[in-house]
C-alpha cells in the first residue's frame, strides 16, 4: 500500500494525495451482503439537526460486516481484499466450510488465499490444523499470549467488536491476572477486559489512511462534510466570539462553544460511568 502523489496541473491537485489501491481486487462487491442504506446525515429521529457539518456526498451502499462472530469452528478463507465507502479500512470477503460468505475487516499482511477461523474454546486443542495463533484468527483474550496485537475488540462478551476497527489501529496485550486482561489502547490508555470477550489478531488494514490530503474543498463534499464557519466570522447573536470590528480577539477568557459552553479543557465523561477498569488514563 502506498500513497499517490500528483502532478500540479490544477491548483486542488498541488497537494492532493490518495490511496493507491493497485492491492485491491478487481471484482465487483458481494451483492447479497448489501444492505438499504438511509443515512442520518446529522439528524435525530425529530429531523433535529444534532451533528453539524454533515449532509450530501455520494452516494453509498452499505456492507454487511460480521463485527459480532457467528460462525466458529469453521475454516474461512479469503477470497478478496475490497474498498468499502462506510468505514477507513479495507474489508476482506470470507468464504467458508459450510458454503456461506461474509465480510470482515481485513487485517494488514493478510493475503487472499489465507485461511482464517474463529473459535471461543483453546484454540491449541481444537481440530482444526490451522495455526493457532496467526493473523486474521478470532478467540477470547484469555488464549492469547502477551504482546499480541489485537482489533475488533468487544466490551463485554458476546456484545460485538466495539473498538480498534478504524485503518491502523491496534491495542497489545500487557498483562493478565484473574479474570481480566489488560489491553493498551492506541490513546495510549490502559484499560481491563473480560477474559472472555472475543478480539481478532493482527493490525487494520490501510494503515497510511491518515497521512491521505483532500486538496480541495469539493472532495470534502463528496465524502458528505458540509463547511464549518468560524465563530469569530459570525455576529454576535450567532455565536459567542462573533462580532466586534475587523479581526478582534474573542472578547471571552476562554473558548465557548455556539451554546455558550467552555470548549477547551472541560471534561465530558459521564460520572456514572464505572472508571474500575481502567489502570491509566489516555493521553492528552
Amino acid at each position: 500500500m502506498k500513497i499517490k502523489y500528483y502532478k500540479p496541473y490544477t491548483p486542488s491537485v498541488r497537494h492532493k494525495t490518495s490511496i493507491n489501491f493497485f492491492t485491491l481486487s478487481k471484482k465487483s462487491p458481494e451483492k447479497s451482503l448489501f444492505l438499504k442504506n438511509n443515512r442520518a446525515k446529522g439528524r435525530n429521529n425529530q429531523g433535529k439537526i444534532t451533528i453539524r457539518h454533515r449532509g450530501g456526498g455520494h452516494k453509498k451502499l452499505y456492507r454487511s460486516i460480521s463485527l459480532k462472530k457467528t460462525k466458529f469452528n469453521l475454516v474461512g478463507r479469503i477470497l478478496s481484499i475490497e474498498y468499502d465507502p462506510n468505514r477507513s479500512s479495507y474489508i476482506s470477503l470470507v468464504y467458508y466450510e459450510n458454503h456461506t460468505l461474509e465480510y470482515m475487516l481485513h487485517v494488514e499482511d493478510l493475503k487472499i488465499g489465507s485461511y482464517i477461523y474463529a473459535t471461543k474454546l483453546d484454540p491449541t486443542k481444537t481440530n482444526i490444523s490451522l495455526p493457532a495463533f496467526s493473523i486474521g484468527n478470532t478467540m477470547c483474550l484469555k488464549y492469547m499470549p502477551l504482546g499480541t496485537k489485537i482489533h475488533n475488540l468487544e466490551f463485554f462478551p458476546g456484545k460485538g467488536g466495539q473498538l480498534l476497527r478504524s485503518a491502523g489501529c491496534f491495542g497489545k496485550i500487557l498483562a493478565k491476572e484473574k479474570d481480566y486482561v489488560a489491553v493498551r489502547l492506541p490513546s495510549q490508555e490502559i484499560r481491563l477486559f473480560h477474559q472472555n470477550c472475543l478480539a481478532t489478531i493482527g493490525k487494520i488494514s490501510n494503515s497510511l489512511y491518515y497521512t491521505v490530503k483532500l486538496g480541495k474543498a469539493g472532495r470534502k463534499r463528496w465524502l458528505g462534510i458540509r463547511p464549518t464557519v468560524r465563530g469569530s466570522a459570525m455576529n454576535p447573536i450567532d455565536h459567542p466570539h462573533g462580532g466586534g470590528e475587523g479581526r478582534c480577539p474573542i472578547g471571552k477568557p476562554s473558548p465557548l462553544t455556539p451554546w455558550g459552553k467552555k470548549a477547551l479543557g472541560v471534561k465530558t465523561r459521564n460520572k456514572k460511568k464505572n472508571n474500575n477498569l481502567i489502570i491509566k488514563r489516555k493521553d492528552k
